[in-house]
C-alpha cells in the first residue's frame, strides 16, 4: 500500500469480505483443476463471443514458487486443503492481534524487510480479508518442478552487471527506483496476470473486436484486438508489451510480445507470453499462461490459476508518478548521507 491512496475509506470498506467466511472448516469448493461444468450453458456476448465480461478475482494464499519441501506434489488432498485453510486463519487472526512478522532466515514467511512495519491485516490488506480463489494447486507454476527456470548463463551475467552498475546508486534519483515504487508499472499485472497481496480485482469488457482487461492495482488497462492484425514493429517496447488475441473455440488466447527489458521480469530481453482464458461456469475463469525467454531461462515455463466472479465493482488504484511516498523516499536518503557526512566530518 505504500504510495498508493484509494480513493475513500468506504470503497475500502466496500472490498472487503469478512476472512472467516472465506476459509471454511467443511471440505473446501477447491478444485484440482476446473473443468467445464456439466449442464452449465456458456453465455456469448450480442456478437457471439463467449462472455468473460465482469469483475473478477486471482486473489490466492497459492504462491507462485512450489516450496522445496513439497518436492514434486503439485495438489494437496482436500484434506490437506482444509488444514491450509485453518493455517491461514490461523495465521491472520495472530496478525491481527500482534501485526505481521518478519520473513524468516528463508524468507518464505512473514512479511519483507522493508514492510513489515505495515499491518496489512489493521487496514483490511491482507489476502484473506478478500475474496480468495481457493484452488489445491501447491504452486501457480505447473510440473514437476514447480517453479521459474534455472537463469541462462548470458541472464546471469547480464543481471550482475546490471546489479553492480546500481549498488550505491539506489536512492539518487527517480530514475533509480523500481517502476513499482514510481507508479509506472506493476510486474504483477503483467502479462502474465499474478495475484497482488491486496487488490488483486480485475474487470473484463468486450466489444466487436476487443478485448479490455483492466487490473485494479496498477490501474492499467490492457486493450487486445482480435481482427488478426500482427504485432508492432519489433523496435518499439511497452511497459506492457503488445498484445493481439484470438479465439480458440471458447478459449480467448492472448499473445504478448514487444516488452522492454525492464517489466515484468527485468533483465527479459525477448519476452513472449501466451495466456488461455476459458470460462468454466458462471464464477470461474481457468487462466492458464506460458512463458519463454531463450535469452533468459534455459526452458519456457508455464502456470494455472482460477479467477473467481467478484461482486462489486474495482476501485480506484490512486498510484501516481511523482507521488509523495517517492518524494519522502529520496529525501530521507538525502538526509541520511548528510548525517553521515556529519560523522565523517568530526
Amino acid at each position: 500500500m505504500r504510495n498508493c491512496i484509494l480513493v475513500s475509506v468506504s470503497a475500502l470498506v466496500l472490498t472487503i469480505v469478512p476472512a472467516w467466511g472465506q476459509a471454511p472448516t467443511a471440505k473446501p469448493k477447491a478444485k484440482p483443476a476446473a473443468a467445464v461444468s456439466k449442464g452449465w450453458s456458456l453465455p456469448r456476448t450480442p456478437d457471439g463471443q463467449p462472455d468473460l465480461q465482469g469483475v473478477w478475482t486471482n486473489n490466492t494464499v497459492t504462491p507462485l514458487q512450489r516450496p522445496k519441501e513439497l518436492g514434486g506434489k503439485e495438489f494437496y488432498s482436500e484434506e490437506e486443503m482444509v488444514e491450509v485453510q485453518k493455517q491461514q486463519r490461523e495465521r491472520l487472526a495472530l496478525d491481527d492481534q500482534e501485526g505481521e512478522p518478519a520473513a524468516n532466515h528463508s524468507g518464505v514467511e512473514g512479511a519483507p524487510a522493508e514492510t513489515v512495519h505495515y499491518d496489512h491485516a489493521q487496514y483490511g490488506l491482507d489476502w484473506l480479508q478478500s475474496k480468495i480463489s481457493w484452488n489445491r494447486r501447491t504452486s501457480l507454476i505447473v510440473g514437476p518442478d514447480g517453479t521459474i527456470p534455472p537463469l541462462t548463463p548470458e541472464a546471469r551475467k547480464r543481471l550482475a552487471d546490471r546489479a553492480a552498475k546500481a549498488k550505491g546508486h539506489e536512492f539518487d534519483g527517480p530514475e533509480n527506483r523500481p517502476l513499482g515504487a514510481r507508479c509506472i508499472a506493476q510486474a504483477r499485472v503483467g502479462p502474465p496476470l499474478l495475484p497482488a497481496r491486496y487488490n488483486s480485482n480485475l474487470q473484463i469488457v468486450q466489444g466487436p473486436g476487443f478485448v479490455a482487461i483492466e487490473a485494479e492495482q496498477i490501474h492499467d488497462t490492457r486493450i487486445i484486438p482480435l481482427d488478426g492484425r500482427p504485432h508492432i514493429a519489433k523496435n518499439i517496447r511497452q511497459w506492457m508489451g503488445d498484445s493481439v488475441g484470438r479465439w480458440e473455440g471458447n478459449t480467448l488466447v492472448v499473445d504478448t510480445t514487444n516488452f522492454t527489458d525492464q517489466t515484468p521480469f527485468p533483465g527479459a530481453q525477448n519476452l513472449h507470453v501466451v495466456e488461455r482464458f476459458t470460462r468454466v461456469d458462471d464464477e470461474t475463469i481457468r487462466y492458464q499462461f506460458t512463458l519463454e525467454d531463450p535469452g533468459m531461462w534455459t526452458r519456457p515455463w508455464s502456470g494455472e490459476m482460477l479467477i473467481t466472479k467478484m461482486t462489486g465493482q474495482i476501485y480506484e488504484y490512486a498510484c501516481n508518478e511523482a507521488n509523495y511516498g517517492l518524494e519522502n523516499t529520496l529525501r530521507g536518503a538525502r538526509v541520511g548521507e548528510m548525517e553521515a557526512a556529519k560523522k565523517v566530518a568530526k
